[in-house]
């Protein structure tokens, strides 16, 4: 009796998969050109961003740079989609377990991570060469960094932020109101809930970053998003959206008078992570360790567990706990006393 046939697959028509989106009228052949040719920075892969990143990668974006500076922990499993237990357990750096990632998703998409501390001393060489910023940070200070940044090099950006179930979306482009003209002073510090006092609802980290990535196409595609401010309440299911054309300001420190404070700041040496019971410790710029030789010289006081991307040193006369990276950034574990943590930090690494 004759076997049947086996039809193999028909080759891939690179084409076919961006089919649905050709037939949007508001994207079509030449949109999705546009789109291959555009470039994107995302600051910060936690829950916005790896929705963000997701979407930009399904959609053709030709080219995207990831700068983060955590690892996965297994907290972030619940809201940020790109990573995995194995992640977590590896404490694999976010930009490099998104980056693996989205290789996986789109071979025709370039994408450079960076695990960083994105900062005033290596922003601009990360925006540089790139037509959009997104928001993924879960900071204010980055924020305003960002805005200066794009304010000065005349690149758009889109602003998004979400904790609770509540969250909002801005896009901010050259010439219209800047983020210093909607809100001029940054919140105090511990004046603003955060995803680590109050929570966050990973579905509104969704609803937020989709409606970022709308605004990013459309900027890449040369057809820039309303100037309008959309503000969400999930659980109610209540959006507003707030006409800022005529906010732009003469006296905005930012776009009005070009004064970038947060950009013409020093980096912060140490900074406690909010709810992480955590200090970040950055080195002076430049740094390099060797981690291998780094963790041979702590052998005789500590435990040592390295991976390609960082060192975690366990010291054996303290509960003191320590994540180092190649870049002489250390995260120190079980404080949030930046002074206690910097003298371990010298202690340990000495950079």
């Amino acid at each position: 009796m004759p076997q049947p046939t086996r039809m193999s697959a028909p080759p891939l028509n690179k084409m076919s998969r961006y089919s649905r989106q050709l037939l949007l009228p508001q994207i079509g052949p030449a949109g999705q050109e546009r789109l291959r040719a555009g470039r994107a920075l995302l600051v910060g892969c936690g829950a916005l961003g790896t929705v963000i990143v997701e979407q930009l990668c399904r959609a053709g974006v030709g080219f995207i740079r990831i700068a983060d500076r955590d690892v996965v922990e297994i907290s972030n499993l619940q809201r940020q989609t790109l990573f995995e237990e194995r992640d977590a357990n590896d404490a694999t750096p976010k930009a490099v377990a998104a980056g693996n990632r989205l290789r996986a998703i789109n071979t025709e998409v370039s994408v450079e991570p960076h695990v960083i501390d994105v900062g005033p001393d290596n922003i601009e060489s990360l925006v540089h060469d790139v037509d959009i910023i997104l928001d993924g940070t879960d900071n204010v200070a980055t924020r305003y960094l960002i805005n200066d940044v794009a304010v000065k090099l005349a690149k758009p950006w889109v602003y998004g932020a979400c904790v609770g179930v509540e969250g909002r979306v801005m896009p901010i482009a050259p010439g219209r109101a800047c983020l210093r003209c909607i809100f001029p002073e940054p919140a105090a510090a511990g004046e603003l809930p955060t995803c680590d006092t109050v929570g966050v609802l990973a579905s509104v980290a969704g609803i937020v970053a989709s409606w970022q990535v709308i605004a990013a196409l459309r900027f890449l595609m040369n057809d820039a998003p309303p100037p309008q401010m959309l503000t969400i309440d999930a659980w109610s299911q209540r959006m507003r959206s707030i006409d800022i054309s005529d906010a732009r300001r003469a006296e905005c420190v930012c776009c009005g008078r070009n004064d970038y404070e947060f950009l013409n700041r020093s980096a912060d040496r140490g900074a406690s992570l909010c709810g992480r019971d955590a200090v970040q410790v950055r080195a002076p710029v430049g740094t390099r360790l060797n981690l291998g030789q780094l963790s041979q010289r702590l052998a005789r006081v500590a435990r040592t567990e390295q991976t390609p991307y960082l060192l975690r040193v366990m010291l054996k006369d303290s509960s003191a706990k320590l994540t180092v990276f190649a870049d002489g950034r250390a995260i120190v574990h079980g404080t949030d006393d930046v002074a206690r943590a910097r003298v371990i930090y010298d202690q340990v690494v000495g950079a």
